[in-house]
């Protein structure tokens, strides 16, 4: 069975750019023998954390919302990464995203770190700019959580507003798949 890399789409928009970005790096690992596995937070809500710090204890999140499944899917064996895509808002990621990255974050820290060794990275969707902002933003959450990140040839960002837009900015597309073809790479490499 292949190894899984969660693809966690924070743009509210279930068909908008970032969803379709990341359904083409999907494709990409599909053909390197690796399943992308769509987690869309469109419709979902994800609140903030409030340092509660309850999950050093309960080794899971204490909020009621729609992020601790994604918290026990991320746990799982067949999980060997995970590729975080945002579009940018008012010269950041989405506060949903963050949300959700600063609490997955905080229980894998308090749950003896279920990241650890696992590969990802991070996208970002804009229509004009704060892209680079955005994906230093979403790569501290890799760096602090002992993970790959895997690198391409330039930063994993592209230009669209309309939806598919960011499909036809070739560069940027360019990149995302050299991307994703590393996650993938990585992922097998890392599970010898």
């Amino acid at each position: 069975m292949p190894r899984k890399v969660i693809l966690l789409c924070g743009s509210p928009r279930p068909s908008g750019n970032t969803f379709l970005v990341l359904e083409e790096c999907a494709k990409v690992m599909a053909k390197a023998g690796v399943e992308g596995e769509m987690i869309s937070l469109a419709g979902k809500k994800i609140t903030s954390c409030i340092a509660c710090y309850r999950c050093i204890k309960e080794k899971k999140c204490s909020q009621e919302d729609d992020l601790q499944p994604i918290i026990e899917r991320l746990r799982q064996d067949d999980v060997g990464g995970l590729i975080i895509g945002s579009p940018v808002y008012f010269g950041s990621a989405r506060g949903d995203v963050m949300n959700a990255l600063q609490r997955i974050g905080m229980v894998n820290r308090a749950s003896g770190g279920f990241l650890t060794g696992k590969v990802g990275g991070a996208i970002a969707v804009a229509r004009r700019g704060a892209h680079t902002v955005t994906i230093q933003q979403m790569l501290m959450f890799f760096l602090m959580s002992d993970m790959v990140v895997a690198g391409s040839t330039y930063w994993n960002m592209l230009i669209g507003r309309k939806p598919g837009e960011a499909l036809n900015d070739q560069e940027g597309m360019d990149t995302v798949r050299h991307f994703a073809d590393n996650v993938a790479k990585l992922v097998l490499k890392l599970e010898k």
